[in-house]
């Protein structure tokens, strides 16, 4: 079965939107593992515009499951994760005027700094995850990093959930990247985007591990609570 990661992140905007001390992320991974979900992500950006790192420093005493850090290949970065220790870092490429991650990272550009920040991670013992887009391109670039670089990749399904998209078309180009870095011994998961309506064919495909899914879940929480929230999420899954 397809595990279910919930980032918490957008309950840190909520808090910061106010400059307040409530609510949690804390909390809100407490609820979450509590219902059922296998382990929480989170995402410190260089600019701090939500998690904070006092939240990382908890979020590492509290999760029982699985932590994922995303962040970017920023020294600063590497750095708090070395010390921090989480289970897994999801590598991210990362713009200050972006108001979401927009896309993969660009393995062919980047592909010497990701690979040192990678070597730098799994020296501290922590694994490593890089996030891409369903590229043909990219996929392949991946054999670069597979085994024994990185554990494992996110494949980023934003654009398979983009209202108007091709849906079928986009979720064939997830299957066959799933299947590719999968033959290369990696881990697969998948994430952007997901919601109730759209998660199940997704969760469906037998590689994909994991699922890391916050806004929506967090926006449903604020509706009905985090409890409730993860627990449809885990439903529509399947």
């Amino acid at each position: 079965m397809t595990q279910l990661s919930v980032n918490v992140d957008h309950v840190a905007t909520l808090r910061q939107a106010r400059g307040a001390s409530y609510p949690t992320p804390v909390e809100a991974a407490r609820i979450a593992e509590a219902a059922g979900a296998s382990g929480i992500t989170a995402h410190l950006r260089v600019d701090r515009r939500h998690i904070q790192d006092a939240d990382v420093d908890e979020l590492r005493s509290v999760v029982r499951g699985k932590l994922n850090l995303e962040m970017s290949t920023a020294d600063e970065m590497l750095e708090l994760a070395c010390r921090v220790r989480p289970d897994q870092v999801t590598l991210v490429p990362e713009r200050p005027e972006e108001v979401t991650t927009e896309g993969g990272l660009d393995l062919a550009a980047a592909g010497p700094a990701i690979q040192a920040a990678i070597r730098r991670l799994r020296d501290a013992g922590i694994a490593v995850s890089l996030f891409i887009d369903p590229d043909p391109e990219q996929i392949r670039r991946l054999a670069d990093f597979s085994n024994d670089l990185a554990a494992g990749f996110e494949i980023n399904t934003d654009h398979y959930t983009r209202p108007g998209a091709d849906a079928n078309r986009e979720l064939e180009r997830i299957v066959d990247a799933a299947a590719m870095g999968a033959e290369w011994g990696l881990r697969v998961y998948a994430g952007h985007g997901l919601t109730t309506e759209n998660v199940r064919r997704v969760s469906e495909i037998p590689v994909v591990r994991e699922l890391n899914i916050g806004h929506f879940i967090v926006s449903r929480a604020v509706i009905v609570g985090m409890e409730r929230a993860v627990k449809e999420m885990l439903a529509a899954m399947g």
